[in-house]
């Protein structure tokens, strides 16, 4: 059988629906490798199909009448994790009445596979290590020796070498467990494929419910194939059914479409900060947060300062000054800029005379105030204010900057992620407050 019909025949065999050539690699490496007893490392994003390889693993190898379990690694407690995995004997913890065999023994002679495998304590880490390296466990509670005859495969979402050097994940098990690593391609990385499991979503739901299926105009086809699905398969199907029970209409457009497809949202304020160890860092609190936001304010507060004084003293406010500043009069025509800014800086000396501080405006979009310039040496110098406010948020950002720098080992990748910023800019705020980067 050539390459194509066998990998044809596999995805016939386990309901695998696309041709992408990420995808059509993956499955061609999970072919080759599953006659062996190697390890496998499955990588990809949740929601992408890593179990569906994990089980193509297992049937197609020489354990496939072998027991097969799926465990989430995420979804055990830390406290039970040992005894699920490797199991207990009796008395060996409050509520151990018997003894209990782990998932290691109950698979003997198939394969376990390990879901969110990021997520296992340093501990458990060094018992599963044992039981790759020589296939030998300890019950927890037990000093006796059991031996297993399991073949591991693995999957995770997050980077592993990430995790290494970060300390949450040991740097053996990883080599062990990455002897062939197989990625898995996220759903907007597969082009086509995206409509294809669309269709195939859509019409298993309308045939299980007795509905007629719908159908994707060209455009709505285009929509859903751009958008980014964070969710991947599981998203998709999710949003393939909705539309198929509630839109009344069969054919689906791109405006039907796009009320079901979800807007990333982001509010562009920062996110909670966190530690090494995954939790809330109390190094940085809710008030270091909010010296950060001031600070991204304050230059734009100081510009807006500069620019009244300098449109005050000058004489006149130009529609070509404001377009030279649109990032500060964002949203605002040039004529109302002037209104806004103007009347909350000085007031007329007459009430009787209010009317002549309005004048009209030329054909050059230009605001003459000619009237007013006997009054310029009345007004205020605001600058000084500036440096005032700004004082305690630079002082502020070069402590958090220096604090994450420190807390992070002085590793300024680590220290960018924490405080939310890129590393170039980072590195700019490093030069701009001298602060020593060992």
């Amino acid at each position: 059988m050539s390459n194509n019909a066998e990998l044809q025949s596999v995805k016939n065999r386990f309901g695998i629906i696309g041709n992408a050539p990420a995808l059509n690699h993956a499955l061609s490496v999970a072919i080759q490798v599953a006659p062996t007893d190697l390890t496998v490392l499955i990588n990809g994003e949740s929601g992408s199909g890593k179990e569906s390889f994990s089980k193509i693993i297992h049937a197609l190898s020489s354990r496939k009448h072998g027991p097969f379990i799926a465990i989430n690694c995420g979804a055990i407690p830390e406290g039970t994790i040992d005894s699920e995995l490797f199991g207990h004997v009796k008395g060996s913890f409050t509520g151990a009445i018997d003894d209990r065999k782990g998932y290691f023994e109950t698979t003997n002679s198939g394969t376990i596979f390990l879901d969110e495998i990021a997520e296992l304590p340093i501990g458990t880490q060094a018992r599963l290590l044992r039981v790759l390296e020589n296939g030998e466990f300890i019950p927890v509670g037990s000093s006796k020796v059991k031996k297993t005859d399991v073949r591991v495969v693995a999957a995770t979402n997050v980077n592993l070498l990430d995790a290494v050097e970060r300390g949450r994940f040991r740097e053996d098990l990883y080599y062990r467990l990455n002897t062939v690593p197989i990625h898995v391609p996220a759903l907007r990385e597969r082009g086509y494929d995206i409509e294809l499991l669309f269709r195939k979503f859509s019409t298993d739901f309308a045939e299980k419910n007795r509905i007629r299926p719908i159908e994707l105009t060209e455009s709505a086809g285009q929509m859903l194939m751009n958008f980014r699905f964070p969710g991947n398969i599981r998203q998709l199907k999710n949003i393939a059914e909705q539309i198929t029970i509630l839109e009344v209409e069969r054919l689906v457009s791109a405006e039907i479409l796009t009320k079901y497809l979800p807007r990333e949202q982001s509010s562009g304020l920062p996110t909670l900060l966190k530690g090494l160890n995954g939790g809330n860092d109390s190094n940085f609190s809710e008030r270091d947060l909010l010296y950060k936001v001031l600070f991204d304010m304050r230059k734009d507060m100081t510009d807006l300062k500069k620019l009244v004084m300098s449109l005050l003293q000058g004489g006149q406010i130009g529609a070509d000054v404001v377009q030279q500043h649109q990032d500060l009069f964002r949203g605002i025509h040039p004529e109302e800029s002037v209104a806004l800014v103007a009347p909350t800086v000085y007031a007329p000396p007459q009430p009787n005379n209010y009317q002549n501080y309005h004048q009209p405006i030329d054909n050059q979009g230009v605001i003459k105030i000619d009237n007013l310039q006997d009054d310029r040496l009345n007004i205020e110098d605001i600058s000084h204010e500036t440096e005032d406010n700004s004082y305690s948020l630079e002082k502020q950002e070069k402590e958090m900057i220096a604090r994450a720098l420190k807390k992070n080992n002085f590793k300024r990748k680590y220290a960018a992620l924490d405080l939310g910023i890129s590393e170039r800019t980072l590195y700019r705020k490093i030069k701009q407050y001298d602060i020593e980067d060992e």
